[in-house]
């Protein structure tokens, strides 16, 4: 019981504070009149992932992310109880982090920029817009499996990760506000009460996490970890 109360609280520990800064890069950005740009915000969110990955990963495995959850849930490396408590408490975590930011950082820019909450190009289809949050989830957790989940993977921490958050958000940050993770895009949705375009965020994460868990579990991984 105390191991699982550490993991869950280090689940909430890290996605609070992705969700925090994430989001909170967004709202200064409005703030500063686009003073950190796209480039800025891809930091903000790749550097807080990185380290909170890193910190926490001995602890919960550092997850973060439902999508991440559920694909280390598909390829057996958790039970469906530990998968179903880290998902609600990512969740939830999403939930305080966005409401601590919409108590601290001015309301009219937060407002703006719906606390953080990710967006979809009106260019864009909801099918599209799945799509390119499901190729790049299934990017994010092959990311996770190679350079932490398996046995051989280099010791570069969570840093890994985060570069590939960072190159994620570059390339599909104005598209679809590259949430790649459900509770990234949930949290500050609840709090702006903007749930426009939220099935994007479930459905294409979730693909995602769940393509890249089998395709790491049946293909990837060396026989003896699978």
């Amino acid at each position: 019981m105390k191991g699982s109360m550490r993991a869950i609280v280090a689940e909430f520990l890290g996605t609070f504070a992705l969700v925090f800064v994430g989001a909170g890069a967004i709202v200064t950005n409005a703030w500063t009149n686009n003073g950190l740009g796209l480039v800025g915000i891809a930091l903000a969110n790749a550097l807080v992932f990185s380290v909170m990955v890193t910190a926490l990963m001995n602890i919960s495995g550092g997850h973060l992310n439902p999508a991440i959850t559920a694909s280390l849930w598909l390829a057996r490396k958790i039970d469906g109880k530990t998968a179903a408590a880290y998902a609600a408490t990512q969740i939830a975590a999403a939930i305080a982090g966005a409401l601590v930011l919409r108590v601290l950082l001015p309301a009219v820019e937060g407002e703006a920029a719906a606390w953080g909450t990710p967006k979809i190009a009106i260019e864009l289809s909801m099918w599209q817009a799945i799509a390119l949050e499901a190729i790049m989830t299934l990017f994010l957790v092959s990311a996770f499996f190679g350079t932490i989940v398996s046995r051989d993977a280099p010791k570069v921490g969570g840093f890994a990760v985060g570069l590939v958050l960072l190159f994620i958000i570059l390339a599909i940050g104005p598209l679809t506000g590259a949430a790649v993770n459900p509770a990234r895009a949930f949290g500050p949705a609840v709090i702006a009460r903007d749930f426009e375009g939220q099935a994007a965020y479930w459905i294409g994460p979730l693909l995602g996490g769940l393509a890249g868990g089998g395709l790491w579990w049946r293909i990837l991984l060396p026989r003896e970890e699978a």
